[in-house]
């Protein structure tokens, strides 16, 4: 949920607006990017704002008097949507979070709406330049394994994913390095591709958690990749042998080199028919990591309500 501030009139999230109270949370009328450039809550009026605290029983900090229109800090709408885009970034990147302190990234896109910093974020550069351009460093690359390590954790796990057990090369952080900065041996596993791309920053209990949960359906993909390869294997050397046989007989039509298409089509129909389903399974599996992971994440995000 976002609400608009009443002093520099940039659109964020909610949470820019809740303050800790010593016994309900309050929600004031401005954000808090204007109460640290020193503006005061009492003030501005914020009927949005209002109404939403006195629903949940916080506290209400602001004018109710909502007549009067003040001028906005950021009068330029295209201004605020660059503001916005890029608080937005720093909202829902956690590695950003984890390397700079909301005070100084605040302290950044004050200097820039004032003027102390002569660069506006833009969306013409990714979020880490934009960082960058604002004197804010962040490291955004912590995967630090070498070529060694990699070749070790391969072997070890003999080329073998250790979430669904299919073929895997790739080397994964079990506490992913985005939050551990973990590139020690003993934080390392191997996985497939696709667990990779899957678990991304997701911890490693809550993954494994999930995975246990389906310990058929990960024995099914390793069936379906075993028959896929076997298959596939079939066709390309029929497939060879079509073309050698060709190239003897110097023809293209023959009733012999037809009915070894035949064959071949029906392989490929069968692979066809094999990675349909063998997809099918997968997107289902997929869609159960992020649905436990998205309801994980609701259960410890901050948010007004």
């Amino acid at each position: 949920m976002k609400f608009q501030c009443s002093a520099c009139g940039l659109r964020i999230n909610a949470k820019h607006f809740k303050q800790t109270g010593l016994l309900n949370p309050k929600l004031t009328s401005i954000c808090d990017l204007c109460i640290q450039r020193g503006e005061a809550p009492e003030n501005f009026a914020n009927i949005a704002v209002k109404v939403f605290a006195q629903c949940l029983l916080f506290t209400f900090v602001g004018k109710d008097d909502d007549s009067e229109s003040p001028t906005l800090l950021i009068a330029k709408n295209d201004l605020r949507k660059r503001y916005e885009a890029f608080i937005q970034d720093y909202d829902g990147n956690e590695l950003a979070q984890q390397q700079l302190s909301v005070h100084n990234f605040n302290q950044a896109v004050i200097d820039s709406e004032t003027g102390q910093t002569d660069f506006v974020p833009s969306s013409e550069f990714t979020f880490a330049e934009n960082l960058s351009k604002l004197g804010l460093n962040v490291d955004f690359k912590l995967n630090e394994v070498d070529y060694i390590d990699r070749e070790r954790i391969r072997a070890k796990y003999h080329y073998r994913c250790q979430y669904c057990g299919r073929r895997g090369r790739s080397v994964d952080h079990k506490d992913p390095v985005s939050l551990s900065h973990n590139n020690d041996f003993d934080n390392l596993i191997l996985s497939c591709t696709e667990c990779n791309r899957i678990k991304s920053n997701m911890p490693y209990k809550l993954f494994v958690s999930l995975n246990n949960e389906i310990p058929e359906v990960n024995h099914k993909l390793v069936k379906y990749e075993d028959a896929l390869a076997t298959l596939k294997g079939e066709f390309e050397e029929k497939r060879r042998e079509l073309a050698a046989k060709m190239h003897l007989k110097g023809v293209v039509n023959d009733p012999e080199l037809d009915q070894m298409r035949k064959q071949n089509k029906k392989l490929q129909d069968a692979i066809d028919s094999l990675e349909s389903d063998y997809n099918d399974l997968r997107s289902l599996r997929e869609q159960h990591f992020m649905t436990g992971w998205k309801l994980a994440q609701v259960n410890t995000k901050e948010d007004i309500i």
